[in-house]
């Protein structure tokens, strides 16, 4: 098989920003981990279009993938980043999820969701459209929230969180290509926030448990969730283009042990393609991290500390330092969710 140089490079790089170090031979690195990074690079290097992700373990913080940083189109999970700045500004006390926005002309996209058919001038509370915009990904409730909390100020909260390459550049128009550009991330940033969401740091312990149960009713489970044993939980978002195809999540394997996970598909000759890639990457990472928490528990802290910092597991999965938290001047008692 003919193996495109692009790939091959992205192959090549991939343990430069991780751990800025050559990657080793599978049979020369120990552990669970290692095992998993072969066989994602071998799985990557049949991938169709550019593809970008990371997945890395919460309770370690030990961190993999391919093109990591590279920055592509968000498509719909550029949603989450939204999601985070409305907590902001609820826990800020600028308004409640009972609070209702007007319809406006100017919101309305037919690309997704049923709101734009709405009435203009019709209201809808902060919660329903937090819901509208996550679980049914309804571009015309997105734009309404964005228009709530401004994109500048999305923009400037995921800077301060450390995130480099998300950047919305418009609200949602799907009409034409600008879209691509306008909604931009990557594998690592989307990682990095999914990661301090899980610790229950996101904005406050509250707004994490809240933005997590609002992922987890996400009503498109085709690509992620598909692989996945029946019943295991996932908190996650999907994005589509016309040759795009993302999804971003929490994995609750264990209960006490979730993973989180980023893939990001581009260029993609087809749409069924990216599902298929997306699909494996997801029962790959499933099965890694399920043998990779055996092997942690049955070490001591101590032990564990010392083995990543000692053999070749250290060179692709390497613990990642969290930026961080931006300061919020959160009220002296959060908001409760509504039932």
């Amino acid at each position: 098989m003919r193996v495109p140089r692009r790939l091959v490079a992205a192959v090549v790089l991939l343990a430069v920003p991780l751990a800025g170090v050559a990657p080793a031979t599978a049979s020369g690195m120990g552990g669970p981990l290692a095992d998993f990074q072969a066989e994602l690079t071998a799985y990557s290097l049949r991938a169709p279009g550019h593809v970008g992700i990371a997945i890395q373990d919460v309770a370690t913080g030990m961190t993999t993938g391919i093109n990591t940083g590279s920055e592509m189109p968000a498509a719909s999970t550029i949603k989450i980043p939204v999601m985070v700045e409305v907590f902001r500004q609820l826990v800020a006390g600028n308004f409640g999820l009972n609070t209702k926005l007007k319809l406006r002309r100017a919101d309305k996209d037919w690309g997704s969701g049923d709101l734009a058919r709405g009435r203009v001038g019709s209201t809808y509370t902060v919660a329903r459209l937090l819901s509208l915009m996550i679980d049914v990904s309804d571009n015309t409730a997105t734009n309404m929230l964005i228009r709530q909390v401004g994109r500048q100020q999305i923009n400037a909260t995921m800077s301060e969180y450390g995130l480099t390459h998300t950047r919305l550049h418009d609200f949602i128009r799907t009409e034409g290509t600008g879209i691509r550009w306008a909604l931009r991330s990557s594998p690592a940033d989307m990682v990095h926030l999914l990661d301090v969401m899980a610790k229950e740091q996101l904005v406050d312990v509250w707004s994490s448990r809240a933005m997590i149960a609002i992922l987890r009713g996400q009503h498109h489970n085709g690509l992620l969730p598909e692989p996945l044993p029946p019943g295991t939980q996932i908190a996650h978002k999907t994005g589509t283009l016309h040759d795009t195809l993302n999804d971003v999540g929490i994995v609750y394997g264990t209960p006490e042990e979730p993973y989180v996970i980023a893939v990001m598909t581009t260029d993609l000759p087809t749409l069924e393609s990216g599902r298929r890639f997306i699909r494996g990457v997801s029962r790959m990472a499933y099965d890694a991290l399920g043998k990779f928490g055996g092997w942690r528990d049955e070490l001591p802290a101590a032990s564990l500390e010392r083995r990543a910092a000692s053999t070749p597991d250290q060179q692709m999965w390497t613990p990642q330092n969290v930026p961080a938290e931006p300061p919020n001047a959160a009220p002296s008692a959060a908001p409760s969710p509504s039932p």
